[in-house]
């Protein structure tokens, strides 16, 4: 007996070009629309994601002898990946490293020279007058200390 299939067609059109998307499926009880966007669009967002976790944190590099040691690279690139994440989400959206990808991330906000003076009670960082994220950095710090765990 054949199994019933829907199919869902969306039409995009942008600058002059057609871009038609087919997507197959044997769901009846969602509107195409809705298949398309929720699950088919997803599923090209989760690629993404890993994509840029293999990337851009080099999480593919699998090369030791010990599978142990492999597992052990593949976590350490995992933990890294969501605070990552987090730096990203604690970014405002009305800046542009909102939207950064992980390389520019780690280049401005990782990678700079700042003296660090701790003291008993606080730890100071003190950023060079040419700094041009010092006023993103004061506000990450107060965003990322609220945030519930």
């Amino acid at each position: 007996m054949p199994v019933r299939r829907r199919f869902g067609k969306k039409l995009r059109i942008s600058t002059g070009i057609h871009n038609i998307r087919y997507v197959v499926t044997n769901i009846v009880h969602c509107a195409p629309q809705w298949v398309y966007e929720s699950l088919y669009c997803a599923r090209g967002g989760a690629e993404n994601l890993i994509k840029r976790h293999k990337g851009q944190l080099a999480s593919d590099r699998t090369s030791c002898r010990s599978p142990l040691a492999n597992q052990m690279r593949l976590f350490l690139h995992t933990v890294a990946y969501w605070l990552m994440r987090a730096v990203q989400d604690a970014v405002p959206a009305q800046q542009p490293l909102a939207r950064g990808d992980f390389n520019s991330l780690r280049l401005r906000l990782l990678k700079v020279a700042v003296r660090v003076k701790e003291t008993a009670s606080r730890v100071r960082l003190a950023f060079t007058a040419g700094c041009p994220d010092k006023v993103l950095f004061r506000g990450l710090v107060g965003t990322l200390i609220l945030r519930p765990t």
